[in-house]
């Protein structure tokens, strides 16, 4: 950690001295500067603020954190994190990784974070494309995808991040981009502020190998038409002028013209349903990437965390037994004296 600046409140505190080395126009360069302008509106400490990532482009975004940081290993950044999550509960931990990190090799390692409700926020860059080692598919490519390792096109269906969050008992789950700042503080705060696992999933562009992926979503002169925004306890519509709606049949979402139905049969977002029913439906709306695709919190609602459960049960057994010996531990049950 180094003072550029001595004002928590500026980005200069939040930003390393570190050369960010990622390819002119990534992505990442958008969610870096919201999670740094995020912090300067925290109410936490540099010192007590924790990056842990994996490997891939994404993993390289510790060393430009002005905060604590370990680039750990292919894949095991939520188990890492977890380890740290429940022996320092009182950090602010965050996870980076992108979509082959996180959702191929890691993949374990993150449904697990979140079935346990361990207390962290995990930021998951989602490119469609294995990026450091240049363009092979990666778990969330589309079928038919042509690349490197698919050269006839993959035949592999993708995982829909969301889904597997919400199917693995995540307590929060969002989704934004990398192309509105706004909407990543406001996402990432929310994580941030949830007590318990919190999965993000940024549609991140990469612009060398995979260029335009979310384009005919993201890009400003299709959003309103394309990009679904979740609001708590309100209808769900969208369009330019609001013109479009979702409708809940039979257990599935559909689009529909608001003036085709009546407005009571709207669907009304609840993110914190304990059934994740139709936050899962909202995750499958869309089927590709020229869908109209559903963005903001799908779920947030409370339920025991993992490290603070741990901590008790340790504190419940030290009132039982007192403080144990060591010692004594190792040379008990099986345990024998070679002379």
């Amino acid at each position: 950690m180094t003072d550029v600046q001595l004002d928590p409140t500026k980005r200069g505190y939040w930003t390393s001295d570190q050369e960010v080395r990622w390819c002119p126009g990534c992505g990442d360069y958008g969610i870096l500067a919201a999670v740094q302008f995020l912090h300067t509106e925290l109410d936490v400490k540099r010192e007590d603020t924790v990056f842990v990532s994996g490997i891939g482009c994404a993993a390289r975004f510790p060393y430009y954190m002005s905060t604590y940081g370990m680039h750990t290993i292919h894949g095991r950044s939520p188990a890492i994190a977890t380890g740290l999550a429940v022996s320092r509960p009182d950090l602010n931990i965050w996870v980076v990784g992108g979509d082959g990190d996180m959702l191929s090799i890691g993949g374990n390692h993150l449904i697990h974070a979140l079935r346990r409700n361990v207390n962290l926020t995990i930021l998951l860059f989602n490119n469609q494309i294995y990026g450091l080692t240049k363009g092979q598919y990666s778990p969330t490519s589309e079928v038919g995808k042509v690349t490197k390792s698919t050269p006839m096109g993959s035949i592999d269906r993708p995982f829909n991040p969301i889904s597997l969050a919400l199917g693995a008992g995540a307590t929060f789950v969002a989704r934004t981009h990398d192309l509105d700042r706004k909407h990543m503080i406001e996402v990432f705060r929310r994580a941030h502020e949830h007590k318990g696992a919190s999965l993000v999933e940024i549609y991140q562009n990469c612009n060398v190998f995979n260029d335009g992926a979310y384009a005919s979503i993201t890009k400003r002169d299709v959003r309103d038409e394309m990009m679904i925004e979740l609001v708590h306890g309100e209808p769900v519509r969208f369009g330019a002028e609001r013109q479009r709606g979702i409708v809940l049949r039979n257990g599935h979402v559909e689009i529909v013209d608001v003036a085709d139905v009546d407005e009571s049969e709207l669907l009304v977002h609840d993110e914190a349903s304990i059934d994740s029913v139709t936050s899962f439906a909202l995750s499958r709306l869309a089927s590709d990437n020229h869908t109209p695709t559903p963005f903001g919190v799908f779920r947030s609602v409370e339920a025991p965390e993992y490290s603070e459960a741990v901590n008790q049960q340790i504190l419940l057994a030290n009132d039982r037994k007192g403080s144990g010996d060591l010692k004594d531990l190792l040379r008990s049950g099986a345990t024998w004296t070679v002379s």
